[in-house]
């Protein structure tokens, strides 16, 4: 399985709104719940006004198209990086799952992945 490396750096955080979020941007997740409105985005395009942020990190996505059939595959790559006491946060959409670390843990977290088989791209 491959997994591809983004290149820029990405932000979590918590807006007020909808309002608040730049549609027009190339890279995003929104979750919206009773409690809140949250967003991913590259930390450039990160709201003037956010309620909240964490700054510092680096992603990775699973590389073509996942059938929903398949099953385990997050578990199997956040596993990995669990036994390498490596934090994620996951998105996903509907083609395949993105997997954030902090930039600090990136490297190893890659690593990590490559020698249990992943291919890195």
């Amino acid at each position: 399985m491959k997994l591809k490396k983004l290149d820029f750096s990405l932000t979590v955080c918590k807006v007020a709104s909808e309002c608040d979020i730049d549609l027009n941007k190339e890279f995003y997740f929104i979750g919206k719940s009773d409690e809140e409105y949250s967003l991913v985005c590259m930390t450039e395009d990160t709201p003037a006004n956010t309620l909240e942020r964490d700054d510092g990190w680096k992603g990775f996505r699973i590389q073509g198209k996942l059938d929903f059939s398949m099953i385990g595959i997050l578990s199997r790559l956040t596993g990995i990086l669990a036994g390498n006491k490596i934090g994620i946060f996951a998105v996903s959409t509907f083609n395949t799952d993105y997997i954030l670390v902090k930039e600090e843990n990136f490297d190893r977290a890659l690593n990590a992945l490559a020698s249990s088989g992943y291919d890195i791209v």
